[in-house]
């Protein structure tokens, strides 16, 4: 079954966006380029942690992208999958972290006080 979800990207779709506004695409592309260049981190690090970005931000053609990207730098298979374990157990671990707001609400600012609104 073919998957229709998102269009695929194409050149096309990348030269229309680029013609609609293209001072601005211009200067996403240079940032872009500035990011992902050799720099205190490596390439390859670079593109697993936008691997990792990418399954949270969970961008289809960002995690494609990116994993190819990646891969091409050198990264293996394994370090690309614990790169998503890495994004896996970050946004696993926001919900456990933001339950203090829900304990806060539900008055239950310290150990042991269980007070109901």
């Amino acid at each position: 079954m073919p998957d229709d979800t998102y269009p695929k990207a194409t050149r096309e779709l990348g030269a229309r966006r680029a013609e609609l506004a293209p001072d601005i695409n211009e200067a996403f592309e240079n940032f872009s380029r500035a990011v992902f260049a050799e720099g205190a981190l490596p390439e390859k690090t670079k593109q697993l942690i936008a691997v990792a970005v990418a399954h949270v931000t969970q961008c289809p053609y960002c995690i494609t992208g990116h994993t190819k990207l990646a891969h091409r730098k050198g990264a293996s298979a394994e370090e690309v999958m614990e790169a998503i374990w890495v994004a896996a157990e970050m946004r696993a671990g926001g919900a456990y972290a933001h339950s203090t707001l829900a304990l806060h609400a539900l008055g239950e600012t310290s150990p042991g006080n269980h007070r109901h609104p």
